[in-house]
């Protein structure tokens, strides 16, 4: 504690609110002020972020201060000018980070690019061990008694990544947009690099000839293949001739220094990029050909980025990743896992080896899309009560299993699991705005770590709600 600031465990919960800051600020209070809790979090926070550094005399927020931004972030949806406004006005958050001031004393700020190198800190990992301890947490919460085995619900859903809609043609200009960008980089630093003073045309040029492309292919009327054919043709001839300028320049570059170097690898890797586009635009517009599915790049900016079709209507096609979790019955997510180009049945066997280690199983419901006989021969081994339809034409025997009533129930309740994943959406998870797969990872980790703490919150209120109620029924009687 400081002299002037308001101490973090007197942060004022709203019990009457429907917000999620009141639930969320109370679980947090509530780790805060346990000390099993709070030195397991802290634990593995000191292991992951301070292991190997120095004491360098730079200002960085406190472990606490990280973990709680964070939270905030993922359970309120928000984006890091929204996080660094919250941080500047909002009196409770402010309190619970512990820089909230009394009248009189120096306030205290986190600028914004503080916040967000701070939060980047974090990584899958940790947070796969904190939500470890959070589940654990949540589960006391609820009273769950000692060695009481778990109910739980498994479900897929697809975060989106912010990508535009990929087609080869548009893939090929953000190549060569990169590329010039790059090599933007070098004539700045370097003013003796020749040949490159109309690098502005190069781009309009190409833009132009994209968007041309893509007018041919989506409009109508006669003539239509000819038309995108003709202008696939302007289009990759001044691509190549782009490729080949770039190329040739290339060995002419300035290295001398880090910087540099790293600036030529990424050239290299736009131009080869820049190679595979043109070769589809080639195969696809001209010559007729249709591209395997594996030959295709989503996205040259997240290239982990898959094309998923869940065959709904709307929306038809997701860019992003598929990711499964697994609930229990109080809806904390105990599991998660984001699938490497995996059906939802190739997954099952590694998420029970996860789960069975570490929890005493029930029941454990699946959808028709994690179906496979040997999942589901392995997994009754283990689990007395499995709830695992089949897809496709079913054996009498299968049939009557189908239509127990004890199946029919457990099926039925499957579908909580939905109302998680929409509460995932609707925190954060629909779309994840970072950058790079170990910013994605990040993103949705946090997002799960944020929602047990806001359904624990809730859980805390209404326990402290009745309490209330019964202290005041009790005056009343008395």
């Amino acid at each position: 504690m400081k002299l002037g600031v308001k101490p973090i465990a007197d942060t004022r919960v709203i019990l009457k609110s429907r917000d999620d800051v009141p639930a969320l600020v109370a679980s947090l209070l509530k780790i805060y002020t346990t000390p099993e809790y709070n030195d397991k979090i802290f634990n593995i926070l000191e292991k992951r972020i301070l292991k190997g550094k120095k004491k360098t005399g730079r200002t960085g927020l406190s472990l606490w201060q990280i973990f709680v931004l964070a939270q905030f972030r993922l359970c309120l949806n928000l984006d890091y000018d929204w996080l660094h406004y919250m941080a500047l006005s909002d009196s409770t958050l402010r309190q619970l980070l512990g820089i909230e001031t009394e009248t009189g004393f120096e306030r205290i700020e986190f600028g914004y690019q503080r916040i967000l190198d701070n939060v980047h800190l974090l990584d899958d990992e940790t947070l796969r061990e904190i939500n470890d301890v959070v589940v654990e947490f949540g589960q006391g919460v609820f009273k769950k008694k000692e060695g009481e085995a778990l109910q739980l619900k498994s479900d897929s859903f697809v975060v989106e990544n912010t990508v535009h809609f990929p087609t080869d043609y548009n893939l090929l200009f953000d190549s060569m947009r990169k590329a010039m960008d790059t090599m933007c980089k070098f004539t700045d630093k370097y003013p003796s690099i020749e040949g490159w003073r109309k690098l502005s045309d190069w781009q309009k040029s190409l833009k132009n000839l994209s968007r041309a492309v893509g007018r041919a292919s989506s409009s109508g009327g006669k003539n239509k293949a000819k038309r995108i054919q003709y202008s696939a043709k302007k289009y990759l001839t001044k691509a190549i001739a782009f490729r080949n300028k770039i190329k040739s320049s290339k060995e002419s570059l300035v290295i001398e220094d880090a910087e540099d170097l790293v600036r030529a690898i990424l050239l290299d890797r736009f131009i080869e990029l820049t190679d595979k586009h043109i070769d589809l635009v080639d195969r696809r517009l001209l010559k007729g050909e249709k591209i395997p599915h594996e030959e295709k790049l989503f996205s040259i900016f997240e290239e982990y980025t898959e094309w998923i079709n869940k065959g709904k209507s709307h929306p038809n096609v997701e860019l992003g990743k598929m990711m499964t979790i697994t609930t229990d019955q109080y809806g904390l997510i105990i599991d998660y896992r984001l699938m490497e180009h995996e059906a939802d049945s190739e997954i099952v066997i590694e998420i029970a080896d996860t789960v069975l280690q570490k929890y005493s199983v029930d029941s454990w419901s699946f959808d028709k899309g994690y179906y496979k006989k040997e999942n589901k021969d392995l997994l009754q081994l283990e689990i007395p009560n499995l709830i695992m339809p089949k897809k496709g034409k079913l054996t009498k025997l299968e049939k009557e299993e189908e239509h127990e009533a004890s199946f029919k129930k457990s099926r039925n309740m499957h579908s909580a699991v939905e109302s998680n994943i929409n509460e995932l959406e609707h925190n954060g998870l629909d779309k994840c705005p970072d950058k790079g797969y170990h910013g994605f990872k990040r993103y949705v980790s946090i997002g799960i770590v944020a929602h047990n703490l806001h359904r624990i919150g809730k859980q805390l209120i209404k326990l402290e709600l009745a309490k209330q109620k019964k202290k005041e029924r009790l005056r009343k009687a008395a």
